[in-house]
């Protein structure tokens, strides 16, 4: 051992690291769009690993701004970054979210990797950025290995998606070709058109907000209604997330609780058929939700009500949507289909009723 490695033994163990070869490195992220700074953790995953396993996240959303790609779009753009040898040895798993339950988002992880490896006791790694929201998931799975890669020319996302679906085209500095291809066909599509509407929707919208002090806070109040094995939902009317099915809801009024505010747009929503001191006795359960991502309208916290209707041989009451919705209807929670649902909404059903 040399006097440097005595003196310092966490130098040596670093090091030691650093060399450390892996049959499997993990690599997670949303990827929407990737970019440059994602390829050079997949760079650096390469040398270090046999295998990369991408675990790609927000699978099995309905597009939006914020994950305006499928996975299949992004494994294209991953895979397409690289030569034919070197693409046959980074596998694209897609990640559902699980906002609100970190506990199955982590079993989500594991099944992801283990769908690849076959084992999770193998020689398994995980590699990202050391200073970004990737030290947190690091930190998750004290079984793997952690590999820490310096965050490159401090790229993000972010900015080349809103720029991308304001009308900009991403550069080379900052994306691959293969992104750059899967991001001019999408711009053909009909989806793409939608959502660079709904983009320019949401900038005006935030526009109003410009003159405010600090960026403000809503908060909103949303009905959960289950009878008899179903949810009652809406279809959104109005951008964002139109043609979406939610949850009744809407923003507080400035002289309403929170839960007059639910039995409002409820009512509003909905028309149901239930008389309103039956609804009232009927809330099960509340709980906040507030993911900071939640809604691309900004920062916006959300009150969510359980409500348990009883059982009625009748049938279930009748609806009728109204107000910002296109249409109120009962769906069997069998059918619930996070593809369909708007924003966060398919993470409260789940939260909430414990599916």
């Amino acid at each position: 051992m040399s006097e440097l490695s005595e003196q310092n033994p966490d130098k040596q163990s670093a090091d030691n690291q650093d060399k450390q070869h892996y049959r499997y490195l993990v690599f997670i992220g949303r990827f929407q769009p990737f970019h440059a700074g994602h390829k050079a953790v997949i760079d650096e995953a390469l040398k270090r690993s046999d295998e990369v396993i991408m675990l790609i996240g927000s699978a099995n959303l309905p597009r939006s701004l914020r994950n305006p790609f499928s996975v299949t779009e992004r494994a294209a753009m991953i895979k397409g970054a690289y030569s034919a040898a070197d693409a046959a040895r980074i596998h694209c798993v897609g990640l559902d979210d699980a906002l609100y339950n970190d506990t199955r988002w982590l079993q989500y992880v594991q099944a992801g990797v283990k769908s690849v490896t076959g084992d999770l006791q193998t020689d398994i790694g995980l590699i990202g950025h050391s200073k970004d929201s990737s030290s947190y998931y690091l930190s998750l799975f004290p079984n793997w290995a952690s590999v820490s890669v310096p965050n490159y020319h401090n790229l993000s996302a972010t900015p080349i998606r809103d720029s991308y679906l304001m009308g900009a085209t991403p550069t080379p500095e900052r994306t691959p070709e293969s992104t750059r291809k899967v991001l001019n066909d999408f711009k053909k599509t009909d989806d793409y058109h939608q959502l660079h509407e709904e983009a320019d929707f949401i900038d005006k919208y935030k526009r109003q907000w410009e003159s405010a002090p600090y960026p403000p806070t809503f908060m909103t109040a949303d009905a959960l209604i289950v009878q008899s094995g179903h949810i009652l939902l809406v279809e959104r009317r109005s951008m964002p997330g139109r043609g979406l099915w939610a949850l009744p809801g809407g923003f507080l009024n400035p002289k309403e609780t929170l839960f007059d505010a639910c039995i409002r747009e409820l009512r509003e929503e909905t028309r149901l058929k239930v008389p309103e001191a039956v609804l009232r006795g009927s809330c099960h359960s509340q709980h906040t939700f507030d993911d900071p991502y939640r809604s691309a309208r900004g920062r916006t916290i959300t009150q969510a009500f359980y409500f348990q209707l009883k059982n009625d041989p009748k049938g279930l009451p009748k609806v009728k949507g109204g107000d910002d919705a296109a249409k109120a209807f009962w769906l069997p929670l069998a059918e619930l289909d996070a593809t369909m649902i708007f924003e966060d909404h398919y993470a409260i059903i789940t939260k909430m009723v414990g599916l």
